[in-house]
């Protein structure tokens, strides 16, 4: 059976439900698409330890602050996660859960979405999709030679699976810098491996610091002034309590990238070997745009070409949600509020022409 929506929005995370926010103050008929079976979005499949990087304030979606979590300065995923399901409940956001979108086609004047649950015509498509199914390792020498276990950030969950195990861990960002420390208070025996030196912000530095470079970024670009270099220019690592606390006990010294994987740990380029039962890769993600593949905008470096969110090549495809390719800071919490606004006011355009 093939339904119909002005808007059919794929992903029910935090980009996807800020998307939902404006269309529906924008009057905008839509129906939002989210594969998850709960609300959450990825937020659901974190490890433990996770903490955000900002107090709730300044962590917030639009129209609705986040509510402080009691006890904590820095709310835990799973307050996020109740976050964003009373979110969607409030607004009586149209999500489906549990719906997998297939591919994405052009058809006629609008797109056609082929999900699990059968078909959606519609006049435009945001897609809110994020990163977090599509975990990327690199290539290293010697990868499908190690004999031991290899997980990637999405699978980690606490350091009680590792006790007793020699543990490397691979990546210099937070993701990386947050699983070393969780190991490294347990006393799990750690190697962490780093392209180059880990580059901490200040320890005052935090989220709401990391925005005002964003917003600062946004800014000098809409007047045509050089980029700032948004929050890369500030360093790769923010000094929450835990990762502090490893740094400045000593547990987190950081080792250069090793050359290979041999088939029991890893090998550095002078011939030094470490054993290793478990390898980490904390090496981030790619952008989940496989339903879009019908549709070929991808240009060399995998990227569709955009005009803000706007797919140049498609006029009626936005996304939201990836990082600064699709509006600086647009992959968290406060910062995509801006880009789903504008994405949805020029959908309203469009649907008007």
């Amino acid at each position: 059976m093939t339904q119909s929506a002005d808007v059919v929005v794929i992903g029910g995370g935090q980009a996807g439900l800020a998307a939902g926010y404006h269309l529906r103050r924008l009057g905008i008929e839509h129906v939002i698409l989210d594969a998850q079976a709960a609300p959450g979005g990825a937020w659901q499949h974190t490890w433990d330890s996770l903490r955000l990087f900002s107090p709730a304030q300044y962590s917030s979606l639009p129209g609705r602050l986040m509510p402080g979590q009691e006890g904590e300065l820095y709310p835990d995923a799973a307050h996020v996660v109740a976050y964003l399901a009373d979110y969607e409940k409030r607004y009586a956001l149209p999500v489906q859960h549990g719906t997998w979108v297939e591919s994405v086609h052009r058809d006629g004047p609008g797109l056609r979405v082929e999900a699990d649950s059968g078909s959606w015509t519609a006049r435009a498509v945001i897609s809110a999709t994020g990163t977090w199914t599509r975990p990327f390792v690199p290539a290293v020498p010697g990868r499908r030679d190690y004999r031991g276990r290899q997980l990637h950030t999405v699978q980690y969950r606490s350091p009680s699976e590792f006790a007793g195990q020699r543990v490397v861990v691979v990546g210099g960002g937070n993701s990386g810098a947050q699983i070393a420390a969780d190991l490294a208070h347990a006393g799990i025996d750690l190697t962490w491996v780093t392209q180059r030196p880990p580059r901490y912000l200040a320890d005052d530095i935090d989220g709401r610091a990391l925005f005002d470079a964003a917003t600062a970024r946004r800014r000098a670009l809409d007047e045509g002034r050089n980029d700032t270099g948004g929050v890369a220019s500030l360093g790769d690592v923010v000094a929450v309590p835990p990762v502090r606390a490893a740094r400045d006990a000593g547990r987190l010294p950081a080792t250069s990238m090793f050359s290979s994987l041999t088939p029991t740990g890893v090998e550095w380029a002078d011939g030094t070997r470490a054993e290793a039962d478990t390898v980490i890769w904390c090496t981030g993600f790619r952008p989940a745009l496989a339903p879009f593949a019908h549709l070929r905008l991808r240009g060399s470096r995998g990227h569709i070409v955009m005009d803000g969110t706007r797919a140049v090549d498609e006029p009626r495809l936005h996304l939201l949600g990836y990082g600064d390719w699709t509006g600086p800071a647009s992959a968290t919490l406060i910062g995509v509020g801006r880009p789903a606004r504008e994405a949805a006011r020029e959908i309203a355009g469009l649907l008007r022409a």
